[in-house]
C-alpha cells in the first residue's frame, strides 16, 4: 500500500510538473520569427522551476520567477529555416518548422478582414495558385475584455499560404506580403488582428488615450462592475417583430405548390424605398421564373446575387441554397447537380431588412451559370410584403453597449498578448468607423502610431496604412465632404516619422463600403514597405500635395513623390481640380500638366486663392497619376 501511494504521489508530482509548462499561442509549430534581431520567447511555469531551450545547436537557460513568468532572448538569426526548437522546464515541448524572415502585424477593421475567400471569383485563379509555403498568416481570433489587458490569445496557429489555408488570409495582407516575397525571397509572417465596424479608440491602450477625456471616461466608467451589471439587468425588448406571412400559410411562399395573389412588379437590383415602398423595414419576397436551357438542366451551377440589404434566404424550385444573415459579402451560391430542370425554374429570395433601405445592391453581378451557359437575372421580378416591422422604442438603442467599440478593448484581448513578439513593422487599414469626425481622427491616428510603438520598444517601427478608397454616391459639382476631410487627416500622419501611405482614392466602389479590388490595396502597402522598412529608393506613391502658388489668374501646384512625371491615367486633362477665389466658394476648374506640375485656373474665378482636388466622398474621375500609375492623393489649400 505504500509503494501505491508513493508511486501515485511520485506520477502526480511528474503530470503537476508537466503541465506547468506554458507557451503563448503565438509560439507555436511554423511560426515565423523576426529575422536579424533579437527574438523574445516567453511562457510560463511552475514558480522558480528552471526553463531550458535548445535551439540551433546552443542551449539558452533561464529561471520562471515566483509567479511562473520566465522570458529568454535568442540572438539575431538570419533568414531561413525550418528550425526545431526543444522547451523543457517540468516537461519538453518540441516546436517544428520555425522559419525566420520578417513579421508584420495587420490590423484595422472590415477592409483587413476580408479574407481572399470573400474575393474568391476576383481572385479565383490566385487562390488556386497559391503554393507559398513560406508566407504564413496567424489570425488573431477576435475577442474583447474591459477589465484590462489579457496575458494570452484563446487560440489561434500559423498557417501557409497553401491551398485551402490561403483562404481565411487577409486579401490586403496576403497581397502585402506576397510581393514582398517576391522581391525579397525571405520568409513572410503576417499576424492578423482585425475586426469589422471597428473605431480606431477600441485598438489603443488605455495609457495611449490618455490625451483624449472622452475615451479615458468611457474606460475608467468600463471598469465599474456595477455599471456593467446595470446593462444586463435592462429589460430585454419585449415588442415582438410580426409573424412572416409567407411563412404562416397552408403553403410557403417559396413552394412549388404555393400559388401567388397580390404580387406586384419590382426591378432587381434596386432598393425597395426607391419603388414603391416607403420607409419599411421588414422582409420583403422575391418571385419569378427563370428558362433554363437544357444544356443546364441537372447540373451544379452557380448563382451570384450581389450585395442584399440586410439578410437573405434563396430557393429554388422550393429548396434552399443559399442564406447569408449580414449585408457585407457578396452572395454567391451553389446550386446542387439535379435541382435545375429544363424549363421553368422558380427562384425565390426572401429578404430581411433592419435599417435604410432594403434590397440589392446595383452594379453587382445578378446571374446563374453553369460551365459556359449564363442566364442573367436582373430585371422584372414580383414582390409581396411578408412583414413590416414597427419602429423600435428610443430605449432599445441605449439599453447596452458594444463591446468591440469601447476604447481599449481590442487592445486588451488582441493586441497586447502579441506585443512581446519581435516585429518587422505595422499595416493599418481602417476608418470607416471614424469618417464622421476627422479632425478627431487627425489626432488618433499619430496617437495609434506612437502607442503601438511604445508597447512594442522596438524603436520608431515602420508603420503603413491604406487611405480610404471612393465610397457613396458621385456629386458632379463641389460639395463639402466628411470623407475627402478624413482622407486629409489620414494625409497628415505622414509627417509622423517612418509612415507610408497607400492611396486608394480609385479603388472604391460607389455601393460597397467593402471594394472587391484588395490587389492592389495590398501591393501599394507593400510599395511603401520597400521605402520605409527596406529603404528601396523608389517611388512608393502616388503625387503627394507639397505647395502652390498664385499666378495671375492660375495656381500653381507642386508635388512629391511624382515619380518619373505627373500624368493622367486616361489621356485627358486633370479631372476633379476645384478653385475658389477669397470667399472659399469653389467651383470646377480646368487644369493640365507642366512636367511635375498641375496648373489649374476657371474663368470664373479671375483672382483665385484656394485649389483642391478630388475633394468629395467619391469624386468622379480622380486621374491624376504619377508614370508609375499611383494615384494622387486628394488635397486642399484652404484649410
Amino acid at each position: 500500500m505504500k509503494k501505491l501511494i508513493l508511486l501515485q504521489l511520485f506520477l502526480l508530482a511528474v503530470f503537476s510538473g508537466s503541465a506547468q509548462l506554458k507557451l503563448p499561442r503565438l509560439i507555436r509549430d511554423s511560426m515565423i520569427l523576426q529575422r536579424d534581431e533579437k527574438i523574445k520567447l516567453w511562457g510560463w511555469a511552475t514558480g522558480n522551476e528552471k526553463v531550458q531551450i535548445r535551439f540551433n545547436g546552443k542551449t539558452y537557460q533561464t529561471k520562471a520567477d515566483a509567479d511562473g513568468n520566465w522570458a529568454v532572448h535568442l540572438p539575431p538569426t538570419k533568414a531561413g529555416g525550418p528550425y526545431n526548437m526543444e522547451i523543457t522546464a517540468g516537461n519538453k515541448i518540441t516546436l517544428h518548422d520555425i522559419l525566420f524572415g520578417d513579421v508584420w502585424f495587420c490590423s484595422g477593421q472590415s477592409n483587413m478582414v476580408h479574407q481572399l475567400n470573400i474575393h474568391d471569383v476576383t481572385y479565383a485563379s490566385e487562390i488556386a495558385a497559391a503554393n507559398y509555403p513560406e508566407i504564413r498568416q496567424f489570425l488573431v481570433p477576435g475577442g474583447t475584455s474591459l477589465s484590462g489587458p489579457q496575458s494570452d490569445l484563446p487560440g489561434g496557429s500559423w498557417k501557409p499560404a497553401i491551398g485551402e489555408d490561403v483562404r481565411p488570409f487577409s486579401a490586403v495582407a496576403y497581397f502585402f506580403a506576397k510581393k514582398l516575397y517576391e522581391k525579397y525571397k525571405v520568409p513572410i509572417g503576417i499576424i492578423n488582428a482585425s475586426v469589422g465596424g471597428t473605431p480606431i479608440e477600441a485598438w489603443m491602450s488605455e495609457e495611449g488615450l490618455k490625451a483624449f477625456p472622452a475615451p479615458t471616461a468611457t474606460i475608467q466608467k468600463n471598469k465599474d462592475t456595477a455599471y456593467l451589471n446595470s446593462f444586463k439587468r435592462a429589460p430585454a425588448n419585449t415588442i415582438k417583430p410580426p409573424a412572416d406571412a409567407g411563412l404562416t400559410g397552408s403553403y410557403k411562399w417559396y413552394d412549388a405548390a404555393y400559388i401567388p395573389k397580390g404580387w406586384r412588379r419590382i426591378n432587381i437590383p434596386g432598393y425597395w424605398e426607391d419603388q414603391g415602398i416607403k420607409d419599411l423595414n421588414g422582409v420583403v419576397w422575391y418571385r419569378r421564373e427563370i428558362e433554363i436551357p437544357a444544356a443546364m438542366a441537372g447540373k451544379p451551377a452557380k448563382v451570384f446575387l450581389g450585395r442584399i440589404v440586410d439578410a437573405d434566404e434563396l430557393y429554388i424550385n422550393g429548396q434552399q441554397v443559399g442564406r447569408t444573415t449580414y449585408l457585407y459579402p457578396q452572395r454567391r451560391y451553389q446550386v446542387p447537380a439535379e435541382l435545375l430542370k429544363a424549363g421553368k425554374n422558380l427562384f425565390v429570395v426572401r429578404v430581411t431588412n433592419n435599417s435604410g433601405k432594403g434590397g440589392f445592391v446595383p452594379d453587382k453581378p445578378y446571374c446563374i451559370f453553369s460551365g459556359t451557359d449564363t442566364i442573367d437575372l436582373k430585371g422584372d421580378w414580383h414582390y409581396k410584403v411578408g412583414a413590416a416591422f414597427p419602429p423600435l422604442p428610443r430605449e432599445n438603442f441605449t439599453a447596452g453597449i458594444n463591446l468591440q467599440n469601447q476604447p481599449a478593448a481590442l487592445y486588451n484581448a488582441m493586441v497586447f498578448p502579441e506585443l512581446n513578439y519581435t516585429i518587422k513593422g505595422f499595416c493599418w487599414y481602417q476608418g470607416e468607423s471614424n469618417a464622421g469626425e476627422p479632425k478627431q481622427y487627425a489626432k488618433l491616428l499619430p496617437a495609434l502610431i506612437s502607442d503601438w510603438r511604445a508597447k512594442w520598444n522596438q524603436g520608431p517601427l515602420p508603420f503603413l496604412y491604406v487611405q480610404l478608397p471612393g465610397f457613396m454616391d458621385y456629386t458632379y459639382l463641389p460639395t463639402e465632404s466628411s470623407w475627402a476631410m478624413f482622407r486629409e487627416s489620414q494625409f497628415k500622419a505622414l509627417s509622423v516619422p517612418n509612415t507610408g501611405m497607400a492611396v486608394a482614392i480609385d479603388l472604391g466602389e460607389w455601393n460597397d463600403i467593402h471594394p472587391d479590388n484588395k490587389k492592389e490595396a495590398g501591393e501599394r502597402l507593400a510599395l511603401a514597405a520597400m521605402k520605409v522598412a527596406y529603404k528601396e529608393n523608389i517611388t512608393s506613391s502616388g503625387p503627394l500635395y507639397q505647395s502652390s502658388v498664385v499666378e495671375g489668374n492660375k495656381i500653381v501646384v507642386s508635388f512629391t513623390d511624382a515619380g518619373s512625371g505627373l500624368i493622367t491615367n486616361d489621356g485627358e486633362m486633370p479631372a476633379t481640380f476645384e478653385i475658389a477665389g477669397a470667399d472659399k466658394k469653389f467651383v470646377c476648374a480646368s487644369a493640365k500638366v507642366e512636367g511635375n506640375k498641375v496648373i489649374v485656373w476657371s474663368d470664373e474665378i479671375s483672382v483665385p486663392r484656394y485649389v483642391r482636388y478630388a475633394w468629395s466622398d467619391n469624386p468622379v474621375n480622380p486621374n491624376l497619376y504619377n508614370r508609375e500609375l499611383l494615384p494622387a492623393s486628394p488635397f486642399r489649400t484652404d484649410e
